[in-house]
């Protein structure tokens, strides 16, 4: 029993001092982690540009692993391109003014809430109502901002480019038409020039059509005021119904030639 005994004394004593020295190795060991890292902020501290250095690696590393992994380049700045703005961002008649749009003319709500907001901005500042600027919009291009007539009518407001390229060199150039709010700037520019010569709103639409000079405007004129009448109810909180989705049947190419597009220009020479 003696020998027995000693023998579990002595186990005890191994294990205890087993575990004493796992203890102090790792206690040392976390003091070591703590002052390397002490001293790497230190180190970082007083050297900015090694704290520069590696945050730049890091980023680097990270980024080449996004990458890889998406198969896509990063460019971070794409987002400042868009044009477009959260629909829930917009003060309540903008919000409802945006979602109608978009569900009559099938436009994504993000983009046209940047457009409506403009609008409403541009029109505050040129004392224009922004439901006309966006009547015009939707009669001449249906919100494409590539769209363009076979005289050249080109972007959101179909502004006659050639004819109002002075316009456009504050913005960059004449490929600035297709710049959404920019096409929308210089055409609203062309609409206030076009009722000052006119002398009235009505008679201002029919010059920006081209119209100016003709007995009838093919009823162009009608139109605008037509959706501005709905644009301003929809903009009050009213219910304004949304027209029936057209009918597509399936027929053969052939039976169906491509329409020829309708002539909506702004002809009003450039000041």
């Amino acid at each position: 029993m003696t020998a027995l005994g000693n023998l579990a004394q002595g186990l005890r004593c191994f294990a205890s001092d087993v575990a004493q020295g796992f203890f102090e190795i790792t206690h040392n060991g976390f003091a070591l982690v703590g002052l390397a890292t002490v001293f790497c902020a230190m180190t970082l501290t007083a050297r900015p540009d090694l704290r520069d250095a590696g945050e730049s690696k890091l980023r680097g590393w990270l980024q080449a692993r996004q990458e890889a992994a998406t198969g896509m380049p990063i460019e971070r700045d794409a987002i400042e391109r868009a044009t477009a703005a959260d629909p829930r961002d917009l003060p309540k008649q903008q919000a409802a003014v945006a979602y109608w749009l978009s569900k009559k003319y099938r436009v994504a709500p993000e983009p046209l809430s940047a457009l409506v907001a403009e609008a409403y901005d541009i029109g505050s500042r040129d004392k224009l109502d922004p439901t006309l600027i966006l009547a015009i919009m939707a009669i001449e291009s249906g919100f494409n901002p590539f769209a363009q007539s076979n005289v050249g009518a080109q972007g959101l407001m179909q502004v006659m480019t050639g004819i109002h390229s002075q316009k456009y060199e504050n913005f960059g150039g004449q490929l600035a038409a297709f710049d959404p709010v920019t096409n929308l700037r210089v055409g609203v520019k062309v609409l206030q020039e076009c009722i000052q010569r006119a002398g009235s709103l009505e008679a201002g639409l029919r010059f920006y059509v081209g119209a100016g000079n003709l007995e009838h405007d093919g009823g162009y004129a009608e139109k605008v005021l037509a959706e501005h009448a709905r644009l301003k109810l929809v903009a009050a909180g009213r219910t304004v119904p949304l027209p029936a989705p057209p009918v597509i049947r399936t027929v053969a190419p052939a039976e169906t030639p491509a329409p020829a597009a309708e002539d909506k220009v702004a002809l009003l020479s450039s000041r």
